[in-house]
């Protein structure tokens, strides 16, 4: 089979990162690569938050149109980027394992403590879920919108934007910045956002099978796989885009799976949270019945007044 396998990207360093890693992960089955790099709306958008610009596939319209076309094979993309539900024709074939789920802060100055009250601190980060979950557990923190790829919010933390960002470890650590990193957050009150940590590819549902199956074999992990089902069936139920602060994590111990998960308003006021076990085999299920769970005890209440001040 001498096709090359055409990975469609976004052109930032990170996600060019991600398709190279699964470059060579096809590679070494045998696969021939070529890269093919795609700008997207949310790369040309940089002065509004997402959650202005319409969170649904703000990162992955222009892939899943080249998808269609035919012009790539796959599209390669931070799971976490992905919406809950793909638009007709379209499927994720393989989750490849997950790196560390934390969320970190990274910082030029090595002497950040966020849990310092006299002390001012200005976090920049783009995810409502993180500002509202600082509003929740550390209110005395401000935060200021900070948007682009990781090396243009570097820059802008360095030229006094901000003291610190709050990002996911995986981006920060595959870019090299482990020396910047000063804290890593807990997981229970910095739950991280559905996918955090795995690359999702996307195929067209027109993908010959064959290459499809060959594709999955290079690059699926299988426990991330279950864990990312339950995670993403869980945001399917609440319609949470990346701009909704919902957030889930499921992990695996021989072969049964805990999810933990719930939902922060926006003022940071409520927070509510729960978690369901059951076997691997009924990701799916549990991440419905966790969502049922936070939905019946006020989510839905909560997601009401997120979706309408969002909407304003």
């Amino acid at each position: 089979m001498n096709h090359k396998v055409r990975i469609g990207t976004r052109g930032s360093k990170l996600a060019l990162w991600q398709a190279y890693h699964v470059a060579d992960l096809l590679k070494s089955k045998g696969l021939e690569t070529e890269i093919v790099v795609i700008e997207t709306r949310g790369d040309k958008v940089l002065d509004v938050s997402i959650a202005k610009i319409g969170s649904k596939g703000v990162f992955t319209e222009e892939l899943e149109d080249q998808l269609a076309s035919g012009a790539i094979d796959i599209a390669v993309h931070s799971a976490k980027d992905m919406q809950s539900s793909l638009p007709d024709g379209f499927e994720l074939i393989a989750f490849t394992e997950r790196e560390k789920v934390n969320d970190i802060i990274l910082s030029h100055q090595d002497d950040i403590d966020y849990r310092n009250q006299d002390k001012p601190l200005v976090l920049g980060t783009s995810s409502t879920r993180r500002v509202a979950t600082l509003k929740h557990y550390y209110p005395h923190i401000q935060t200021v919108e900070v948007r682009g790829n990781l090396q243009t919010r570097i820059a802008k933390m360095e030229s006094g934007v901000c003291d610190a960002l709050l990002l996911a470890y995986a981006g920060a650590h595959r870019m090299g910045y482990d020396h910047l990193i000063r804290h890593e957050l807990s997981l229970d009150e910095f739950t991280p956002a559905v996918g955090q940590g795995s690359v999702a590819i996307e195929s067209s549902v027109k993908l010959d099978q064959d290459l499809k199956n060959k594709i999955r074999e290079a690059c699926h992990d299988t426990e991330t796989g279950y864990r990312l089902e339950a995670e993403r069936a869980y945001l399917r139920v609440l319609e949470g885009g990346c701009s909704i602060p919902v957030f889930a994590l499921a992990n695996i111990e021989k072969g049964k799976l805990t999810i933990k998960g719930g939902i922060v308003s926006l003022s940071g006021d409520q927070k509510i949270v729960h978690e369901v076990n059951g076997e691997q085999e009924d990701a799916v299920a549990l991440g419905k019945q966790l969502a049922d769970l936070v939905l019946n005890s006020g989510g839905d209440k909560i997601l009401k007044e997120i979706k309408s001040t969002l909407n304003k």
